[in-house]
């Protein structure tokens, strides 16, 4: 009876877990929200060099765990609206995944969350992500520009890094590649 009564507890705590995971929007869904109804979306690969990943890693102050990198570049008209990535990452010990949009210059633009599969109380909320907006990769470090969320720290921290990243990686490997 008490091995039936412990499995029967770890079954309803797996499905509360499970039940605590949010997926908002799929990968469809975010590039339209990001670029508009009806853009086009390219993928676009980078390969990182070793010395490329060397210096992303010092400009955004996080390990790269692959010098493979995808960006999905939006169009409309051939003209360039912008530049989304896709971002996973865990906070504690579950992923989140977010959409990160830069602009054709690479500012910052908008931060969507796609999927978050932690407790509700530790997503960052919409308005803590648009302060981030428009400001330089070195404004964005927590309690050094940016404020914390109090019960949010590890998601905060999470998904600075991951900005940090994509905008470390378009500057040097995209918009360097340009010029």
């Amino acid at each position: 009876m008490r091995k039936k009564t412990i499995l029967l507890f770890l079954s309803l705590f797996a499905l509360a877990h499970v039940a605590s995971a949010t997926v908002f929007y799929s990968k469809d869904e975010a590039f339209e929200l990001a670029f508009g109804a009806g853009a086009e979306i390219e993928s676009l690969p980078v390969f990182l060099t070793d010395e490329q990943a060397d210096q992303i890693e010092k400009t955004a102050q996080v390990k790269l765990d692959s010098k493979l990198y995808t960006f999905h570049v939006g169009k409309r008209g051939g003209q360039i609206l912008g530049y989304a990535a896709i971002e996973s990452h865990n906070v504690r010990t579950q992923p989140e995944t977010v959409m990160i949009l830069l602009s054709p210059t690479g500012e910052l633009r908008r931060v969507e969350m796609l999927a978050f599969h932690e407790p509700p109380e530790y997503q960052p909320p919409v308005r803590w992500f648009e302060r981030l907006y428009g400001r330089p990769i070195g404004d964005l470090r927590l309690n050094q520009g940016v404020d914390g969320i109090a019960g949010a720290s590890l998601s905060s921290h999470a998904s600075l890094d991951g900005i940090r990243k994509v905008m470390a990686i378009y500057q040097i490997a995209l918009k360097e590649g340009k010029n």
